[in-house]
This record gives structure tokens, C-alpha cells and sequence, in this order.
């Protein structure tokens, strides 16, 4: 592509400026990233990324991905160069209380940032996602009008961390040729010389990962547009640019340096750079030349951009009854008959583990939710997680919903999160709740983004049995639950699970966890009159009357340990409450009233979970008792387990006794 060299010669000046002075009134960020990457990032947005600064959710343009988030002045001052509603005050407002320009890009704060980013090699995995949501789209529909691109920028510390590796993997197998990154190749790290840690061949490492792959000069405009040519037109592979760069590039004394990584250059450090670099205008400016450059670029993109409008009308003339489909996939709507169809097919009169009744759930949900695409980190057959009857997702066919991900928990929830970012699928993953571990950033970013993700983890407890310790979660569930946001779902039956699924589904700007057992648990004995739907407020009365001495609260499993306790303590006289907790965030959201009448203050309280008691006297008040379990497990029959932790009846009915007493 011939392109403007002065053009973005004057743009790339105006962005190392910008940036600089941004971090510089902040006196804090990250000036070093944005200087060196200015030329590249003028050349991708001028001629190659695809957008509307009027419609910055326009589902035909590309994704830009800043998996370097900490350059965020970079990319905000593309926002605001590029003619999104970002105006130059929110600049000068970086990393300041209510201002929309963050440390960090965040999702649904500034218009036009694509992904939540900062953590490192994050970005990199949600551009993985994105690029399969295009292709999904562009297969299921028929149309070459979805299979848009995905650009962005990568650093060495992205490459460093090992989400990175097993997305990149990932990608290459899939032969996600819509994507293309530019890695910022400038040699320096925090601590200094990126040699004192990282001296493998990137470019080796990727060609081996199915990437196709190319080094330039980072600085070169012309190499650049040549390079981003080369990967556009690779349509079977993702591509890398290994852009070799200068970290901070202008300024006399720190560009090149660690110095120029994380702090501002300082006001003498600036003023020189401003003059090494020929810069004459006030601070927090733009030449007149360098916006009327903007302009007609934007010009020629919205252009683009009613020209896929109008293809886009004339495919939905020609497709009506997909053109609807589509419609409806966005918006992620639910029939009306879901939540029926859910309860008729889970209501089952026999024991069953939690982790069966959840894969008899997704193959109604599969069946109502074409949104619905998920899978499990090779753990299929144990988390119960493939959609029958639809296919897999390979590199020749993303006409499937199965998704492979592999032994890959790290990228898988960032992949997923990917996919939730497009606003096109409810992507879901699967693995065993001691792993959850490996999926914490990803978990993490999805509650601050708001995505509907849905987490799928099975074996939720020590009834794990004879794989021991290594694979019996403790601290999970509450390491869940301290994750701002996020929709922790353990359900102790069928009707529960059900229950769960609907109001996951129903939760469209939260991600949500959802916990199964291993073991079989018995079909719940409800009391006479129960409604399904106040399972939808997080907790509910199971068994027990209006003037109970102690009131018995559990979750998941223990709810029919509980229900065994409550009657022998009942045939003793006591009077006793059984109360479900599936979900301890929507029992929050309830009223102060109601909490009381469900859970009376005046109550003997006692909590029973195979888990972590770390955060229950929070809910339920420092007199109650808990039981749990707050030491790690061991290798035996679950049976075993139980009867050496005292997770029987006898053994709970004998632990309250003595408390009571």
C-alpha cells in the first residue's frame, strides 16, 4: 500500500509528544512504550484498521488490541487524534479520579477500546478470541462480511508470560490468519536489558507455533506498510511483526533506556526531547496539518464503513431468516420456554452428580442459546462439557461449537473472554475447581469488563477422593466469591442446577462461576409449595418452619448433608431450618428484611461447606459455627474423607450438639 510518508512522519511526531506530556502532567505512567511504538501504530491506524469513530461498536471493523496496556497514553491519544469522543481535556485528566482515561484500558469506559488490558499477555489471548469470534461468524452466517481482523501491539513482557505461549499455540493451530500482531521489539524491560531474561529466537518460537512471521525496522514506514501487507495477505496463518524499536524514541538522554519505561521524562528531559524532535506547538496540541491528516483518514474509514452497510443490507434482503438469527445472537436473547425446558429436563428423581446434570444443561441450553460456544482445558469427559451433536472447531471447520482448548487454562479463560468482548457468543470453559488457580487474571478481568462468561468447574471439594491434596480444592470457593462482580454458583441438585444455568444466562454484564460435584447427591425433599424461581434469589428455605431455634446454612453437596442433620435433630425436638445458598451474591442483593427472615439474627447459625470457612462470619455472624474444612485433603476414598473430616450426619448432628451446649 503506497502511503503518506510525511503524513505519518508529522502523526508519529504528534503521538511521542502527546504521550509524553500526558504521562508528564500525571507525573505517572508509561512514556517509554508510546514513543517507541508511534510509527507503527500512525501507519496501522491511518491505513489499516478498519473503524467509525461515530460508531465505535460497528460490528464490521477490526479489533485493536493494546496488549501492552501500560502505553495506554498511546492508544488514547489515537482515540482522540482519530475522532472518537475523546476530547484533548481527558487527556490532560490521565490517570486521575473520574476521568475515562485510565493507567490501564478498560472496556466500556473509554469509546473505542476494544479489551480490558495491563495484565500482561492478557491482551494477547482476548485477540485470539476475538479473531475465532470473526471466524465463527463469518462461517455460521454465510458471509464474508464478519470476518473482520484483529491488530495489536505486543511487548516482550506479553511474550514472557506463558498465557501468551499457549494462546499463540492455539491460534496456530486453529490457522487464525485474521490476526495480526506488531511486537514492540525494543530490547529493554523494567529492570533493564530484556537480555538478563528473555534471549530466546521470537520469531523461531512463533514459526514453530504455525505463525507466519517477519522482522523490520520498527522505525521505517514504508517497511511497516510492506510487512502489514504481507499479513494481510496470509490468510492461513496469524501473523507476527517483530518490529525492532527504540524505547523512547525523541528523547535525547533516556530514549533507549530503562529510565524511560515507567516514569515521566522529567520537565528538562521533555522540553529537550520537544526540541530534538523539532516540536514547536503549545503543550497538549495538535498542528493543524497533523489533524486535517486525521481527518481524511477517518474520511476514507467511513467511507468503508458505508460501503459494508450497505453490503450488509442487501445480505440481510437476500437472508432474512439469518439476517434475524444474527439479530437475536447479539442481543443474546432467551426464549421464553428456557427456563421450563431446563427444570423438565433436570428434575430428575434419582441421585446424580452435579457435573451429569450440568451436561444435560448445556445441551438444552445449546439447543435455545445459539450464542452458547464453549469447552473444557482437555478435560471433556470429567467436566461433561460437549455439545451433542455439533462439531469441533478446527482450522477447516469453525462451523462447530465444541471448542478445543486444550491443556490450556490460562489462555483458555482469556480466549473466552475474547470471544465475550465481540458481544456475538456466551463463551464458556471447563475445568476442575482446584484449577481455578491457573484462571484467576482472566476471571478477574471478566467481573472489571463486564462480560458474560461463564466458568464451568467440576470436582467443587474434597469428595474428589483418592487423587488427593494436588487436586482437592480448599480455598476455591471463597477465592471465587472475593472476586468483585463475579456470580459464584454451587448447586445442590438438579432443580438447583437448573436454576443456576437460567440466572447465568439471564446475568448479561457479569461473568459467572458455576461449581459441580464429582459425587452423586440425592434429588432435594423441598418443602410443600416451592417455587423454583426463589432459588433466583441465591438462597431459600428447604426445610423447617417459622419459629426455628437454629437455622442450618449450606451449599452445593451439603445441602442433603444438611437435610440428614436437621432430621435428626428434629426427631430430638429441636427445631431446625434448612437453608440452600446456590449463590451467595444474589442472597446479597436482596434486602436487609428478607435476609432476616430467611436467616433470623435471633437464630442459632450453623454453615456447612467443604470448603474454606475464611468468609462466612461475614454473611451469617462471628457466633455461628462453621463447619468446614480450612487444611488441605488427602488421598482416599471419599467415603473416607468424609467420615475423618466429619462431613457425615452423625458427625455434624454431634458438633452442633456440643455447641449448642
Amino acid at each position: 500500500m503506497k502511503i503518506d510518508l510525511r503524513g505519518i512522519d508529522k502523526l508519529a511526531t504528534t503521538l511521542r509528544v502527546l504521550s509524553a506530556e500526558v504521562v508528564e502532567k500525571a507525573a505517572s505512567g508509561h512514556p517509554g512504550m508510546p514513543m517507541g511504538s508511534a510509527d507503527m501504530a500512525a501507519v496501522l491506524w491511518s491505513y489499516y484498521l478498519r473503524f467509525n469513530p461515530e460508531q465505535p461498536d460497528w460490528l464490521g471493523r477490526d479489533r485493536f488490541v493494546l496488549s501492552a496496556g501500560h502505553g495506554s497514553a498511546l492508544l488514547y491519544s489515537l482515540l482522540h487524534l482519530f475522532g472518537f469522543a475523546l476530547p484533548m481535556s481527558q487527556l490532560e485528566a490521565f490517570r486521575q479520579w473520574g476521568s475515562v482515561t485510565p493507567g490501564h484500558p478498560e472496556f466500556g469506559l473509554t469509546p473505542g477500546v476494544d479489551t480490558s488490558t495491563g495484565p500482561l499477555g492478557q491482551g494477547f489471548a482476548n485477540g485470539v478470541g476475538m479473531a475465532l469470534s470473526a471466524k465463527l461468524l463469518a462461517q455460521r452466517y454465510g458471509c464474508q462480511l464478519f470476518e473482520r481482523r484483529v491488530f495489536g501491539i505486543v511487548s516482550d513482557g506479553d511474550l514472557m508470560e506463558g498465557v501468551s505461549f499457549e494462546a499463540a499455540s492455539l491460534a496456530g493451530h486453529l490457522g487464525l490468519g485474521n490476526i495480526v500482531y506488531l511486537y514492540d521489539d525494543n530490547h529493554i524491560s523494567i529492570g533493564g536489558s530484556t537480555a538478563l531474561t528473555f534471549t530466546e529466537d521470537v520469531p523461531k518460537r512463533f514459526e514453530a507455533q504455525g505463525w507466519h512471521v517477519q522482522s523490520v525496522d520498527g522505525h521505517d514506514p514504508a517497511a511497516l506498510a510492506s510487512a502489514l501487507d504481507a499479513a494481510i495477505s496470509e490468510s492461513a496463518r496469524p501473523s507476527l511483526i517483530c518490529a525492532r524499536t527504540t524505547i523512547g524514541k525523541g528523547s535525547p538522554n533516556k530514549g533507549g533506556s530503562a529510565d524511560v519505561h515507567g516514569a515521566p521524562l522529567g520537565a528538562a528531559e521533555l522540553a529537550l526531547t520537544r526540541a530534538a524532535l523539532g516540536w514547536t506547538e503549545a503543550p497538549f496540541s495538535v498542528p493543524t496539518e497533523v489533524s486535517e491528516f486525521c481527518r481524511q483518514r477517518v474520511a476514507e474509514k467511513v467511507q468503508l464503513y458505508q460501503q459494508w452497510q450497505a453490503e450488509y443490507a442487501t445480505w440481510s434482503k437476500e437472508s432474512p431468516q439469518q439476517a434475524l438469527a444474527l439479530g437475536q445472537q447479539l442481543k443474546r436473547e432467551l426464549p421464553s420456554a428456557l427456563k421450563q425446558d431446563l427444570l423438565a429436563a433436570l428434575s430428575e428423581a434419582k441421585p446424580d452428580a452435579t457435573r451429569n446434570i450440568s451436561g444435560k444443561a448445556l445441551q438444552v441450553l445449546a439447543k435455545h442459546v445459539p450464542a452458547l460456544i464453549g469447552g473444557s482445558a482437555d478435560l471433556e469427559p470429567s467436566n461433561k462439557t460437549l455439545i451433542k451433536g455439533a462439531t469441533d472447531v478446527q482450522a477447516e471447520d469453525f462451523g462447530g461449537r465444541n471448542i478445543r482448548f486444550g491443556v490450556r487454562e490460562h489462555a483458555m479463560g482469556a480466549i473466552a473472554n475474547g470471544l465475550a468482548y465481540t458481544r456475538a457468543w456466551i463463551p464458556y470453559t471447563a475445568t476442575f475447581l482446584v484449577f481455578a488457580d491457573y484462571m484467576r487474571p482472566p476471571l478477574r478481568l471478566a467481573a472489571l469488563s463486564h462480560l458474560q462468561t461463564l466458568f464451568i468447574f467440576t470436582h467443587d471439594s474434597f469428595w474428589v477422593g483418592e487423587d488427593g491434596p494436588t487436586h482437592q480444592p480448599i480455598e476455591q470457593i471463597w477465592g471465587l466469591r472475593t472476586i468483585p462482580g463475579l456470580y459464584v454458583f454451587r448447586p445442590a441438585d438438579g432443580v438447583e442446577t437448573a436454576m443456576c444455568y437460567f440466572a447465568a444466562l439471564t446475568i448479561k454484564d457479569r461473568p459467572s462461576a458455576l461449581l459441580f460435584t464429582r459425587q452423586n447427591l440425592p434429588p432435594l425433599n423441598r418443602e410443600s409449595g416451592f417455587n423454583p424461581d426463589e432459588i433466583l434469589r441465591g438462597a431459600y428455605i428447604v426445610s423447617g418452619g417459622e419459629a426455628d431455634d437454629v437455622v442450618l446454612v449450606a451449599s452445593g453437596s451439603e445441602v442433603s448433608l444438611a437435610l440428614e442433620a436437621a432430621a435428626i435433630l428434629s426427631a430430638e425436638g429441636q427445631a431446625v431450618r434448612v437453608v440452600s445458598m446456590p449463590c451467595l451474591e444474589l442472597y446479597q442483593e436482596q434486602g436487609s428484611d428478607w435476609q432476616k427472615a430467611l436467616i433470623p439474627p435471633q437464630s442459632k447459625k450453623v454453615v456447612i461447606e467443604a470448603g474454606s470457612t475464611v468468609g462466612w462470619a461475614g454473611v451469617v455472624g462471628s457466633d455461628a459455627l462453621l463447619i468446614g474444612r480450612d487444611q488441605f485433603g488427602a488421598s482416599a476414598p471419599a467415603e473416607k474423607l468424609a467420615a475423618e473430616y466429619g462431613f457425615t450426619a452423625g458427625a455434624v448432628v454431634q458438633r452442633i450438639k456440643v455447641w449448642l451446649e
